[in-house]
């Protein structure tokens, strides 16, 4: 069906095509990413879930999640690792990125790692037509062991 030009302007409905691939996702949302990888089903331990966002498109069952977990490698169970992760599924194709590291790191780097996960999110969140919106979470404080006493002299 072509659009009729005379009519004015394109319907807000028409549907829109744009050729993407994992290599562009990568590049466009995932460039401050620790790992990408590609696969046809999640590397996320459902398990393991500390906090998990999910934009859909319902019509055609593309999704974008970010997805924040805590996991041990097999080799090294005494080391807990903290990971962001970023699926954007188009398709049958799985595109992630992994914003990680070690879970005893520095605030900074918590922060860093985060906003960069949630920057990339919200901007994939536009391939579904969807907006995110930021909201304000408190957080308790965690008293380190390796952490020395405050005292007043």
């Amino acid at each position: 069906m072509t659009p009729d030009k005379d009519s004015g302007e394109p319907d807000w409905d028409t549907p829109l095509t744009l050729t993407l691939t994992p290599g562009l996702l990568i590049h466009a949302l995932m460039g401050t990413a620790s790992a990408v990888h590609t696969g046809w089903s999640s590397c996320v331990d459902d398990t393991l879930v500390l906090s998990n966002q999910v934009a859909m498109d319902d019509r055609a069952g593309h999704y974008v999640r970010l997805a924040e977990q805590e996991f041990v490698e097999d080799d090294q169970p005494e080391t807990l690792w903290h990971d962001w992760t970023l699926e954007v599924r188009l398709g049958s194709v799985l595109t992630t990125g992994h914003w990680q590291f070690l879970a005893t790191a520095h605030p900074s780097e918590w922060e860093w790692n985060a906003r960069e996960a949630e920057r990339a999110f919200e901007r994939a969140c536009v391939l579904v037509g969807r907006r995110v919106r930021r909201a304000i979470v408190v957080e308790e404080p965690v008293q380190l062991d390796d952490t020395p006493r405050a005292s007043r002299h």
